[in-house]
C-alpha cells in the first residue's frame, strides 16, 4: 500500500478549516487508518471542530478494549462526538461548530470506510470512479428525490447544508460501507473542495498521467486551485 495525504487553504478562503490524518501503520485494532474532516462553524470553530474530533477519535482507537473493527469505530466517534459537545458547552464562542467525518481502513482485502457528512470517499478501479459514500446533504437529498439533476447539485445555491454532521447537535452515528479491492486500485477521500471543483473525468485523467500517488495528489490540489479553490481542499490517496 503506498499513501499520501495533503490539504490546502485554496483561493477564497482565509482559514484552512479541513484536518488529515493518515498513516499505514496500525491505530489500536485498526491495521491502518485514513480520514479527512472538514470543520463548520464561524470564526476558528470549524478549525478546531476538526482538529478536535480527528484526535480525539485517533486517540479512543488506541484505547479502545472494543473487539471488532466497526465497534471501536462507532464507540470513537460517538466519544469524540461527546468532547465535542463538551468544548462547546464550556466555551460559548465554539457554539454550533461541527464537522464532517470520513475514514477508511483497509484490512486484507476488505476497505471498510465511515462516513458523516458531504466529505467522500471513491474508489478508482479499472478506468472507473466510483463514489462509495453518500453525501448527508439537503442538495444531495434533492437528487435523490429527483428534484433536481445531479448535474445541478455541485452549483447548487444550497451546495454547503448538511443534514448530519459531528456536532453541538446531539451524538450521531456513520454510515458504514465494506468493499472489496484489488491489486492497483486507488481510493481518495476528500473534503467537497477537491470533489466541487473537479469532474470525475478529471480525477481519472490525472491518476492516469502519473504513478506516484504523491504526484497525483499535489496535481489535485493544483486543479482544483485552477478550477477556482472556493474552499479547502483537503485528501488522501490511497493506492493497494
Amino acid at each position: 500500500m503506498k499513501s499520501y495525504a495533503v490539504t490546502d487553504i485554496g483561493v477564497k478562503r482565509t482559514m484552512n478549516q479541513d484536518t488529515f490524518f493518515c498513516t499505514e501503520e496500525s491505530v489500536g485494532i485498526l491495521p491502518n487508518c485514513f480520514i479527512v474532516a472538514d470543520g463548520m462553524g464561524g470564526h476558528n470553530a470549524g478549525d478546531i471542530a476538526s482538529k478536535l474530533v480527528v484526535s480525539s477519535f485517533v486517540s479512543h482507537l488506541k484505547t479502545s478494549s472494543e473487539r471488532t473493527p466497526i465497534q471501536a469505530i462507532e464507540e470513537a466517534i460517538k466519544a469524540s462526538n461527546e468532547e465535542l459537545i463538551a468544548k462547546a458547552m464550556d466555551v460559548k464562542e465554539l457554539e454550533g461548530m461541527g464537522t464532517t467525518f470520513v475514514m477508511a481502513t483497509l484490512i486484507d482485502d476488505e476497505l471498510m470506510v465511515a462516513n458523516i457528512g458531504d466529505s467522500r470517499l471513491y474508489l478508482i478501479k479499472d478506468d472507473k470512479i466510483i463514489q462509495i459514500t453518500r453525501d448527508h446533504s439537503l442538495v444531495a437529498e434533492m437528487v435523490r428525490k429527483g428534484e433536481i439533476k445531479k448535474e445541478e447539485a455541485r452549483f447548487h445555491p444550497q451546495k454547503n447544508v448538511v443534514l448530519r454532521a459531528i456536532s453541538t447537535q446531539g451524538v450521531v452515528s456513520p454510515d458504514f460501507y465494506k468493499i472489496k479491492v484489488k491489486k492497483d486500485d486507488i481510493f481518495l477521500l476528500c473534503s467537497d473542495g477537491l470533489s466541487d471543483m473537479l469532474e470525475d473525468t478529471e480525477i481519472i485523467k490525472t491518476i492516469g498521467e502519473y504513478s506516484e500517488v504523491s504526484d497525483i495528489a499535489e496535481r489535485m490540489v493544483v486543479l482544483a486551485n485552477e478550477n477556482g479553490g472556493k474552499d479547502n481542499i483537503t485528501l488522501v490517496l490511497v493506492k493497494v
